[in-house]
């Protein structure tokens, strides 16, 4: 199944190429981490070369799960994979769905689970450079700051967590402060 992912067709979860999903918009199954620590946010940069978005900052850790794989499996994986991050447990926080242009002529049409993993201060981060090109850890208010004066360094999935799901990622104790 390597480069299948879970996408609905006429209705039925099929397996279909991930550049096919994206190329026509079809509806799929993603998820997303966010590493945190006081307050702040593990972001990576996508590696240029990456098919769409690439060299956008993203949340910590983006994907898609394997067919047979859980979410919360593929949330683990994928920090081990992306980044060489272990030892986290991630919780899910939300199911949500959005639809955004990604360029190239490419849509991301997702309904992601969403996970929060809350990292020790001393945390080993050794990002795979195939998938991501730098790594930060940005206060969330710096953060949406920056993404209000420079929408354009960020993914428009990032962009669509922040400005519409933030409470049920982050909690309101972050959000309303």
């Amino acid at each position: 199944m390597t480069g299948k992912i879970p996408a609905w067709v006429d209705g039925v979860l099929t397996p279909v190429d991930k550049l096919a999903v994206h190329r026509t918009g079809l509806r799929h199954k993603a998820v997303s981490v966010f590493v945190i620590r006081d307050r702040s946010i593990l972001m990576q940069r996508r590696a240029l070369g990456k098919y769409h978005t690439p060299g956008l900052w993203a949340n910590s850790c983006c994907t898609h799960p394997d067919w047979d794989e859980t979410a919360a499996d593929c949330a683990v994986r994928r920090l081990r994979e992306e980044l060489g991050i272990s030892g986290l447990s991630p919780e899910h926080r939300q199911l949500l769905e959005y639809r955004a242009e990604v360029g190239g002529g490419m849509v991301e049409h997702e309904v992601v689970d969403v996970f929060v993993a809350t990292a020790p201060t001393e945390l080993t981060i050794t990002p795979d450079p195939g998938e991501v090109m730098d790594t930060r850890w940005t206060a969330y208010a710096d953060l949406l700051e920056d993404v209000a004066r420079r929408p354009d360094r960020y993914t428009p999935w990032l962009r669509i967590y922040l400005g519409q799901h933030s409470d049920a990622i982050f909690g309101k104790d972050w959000t309303e402060k």
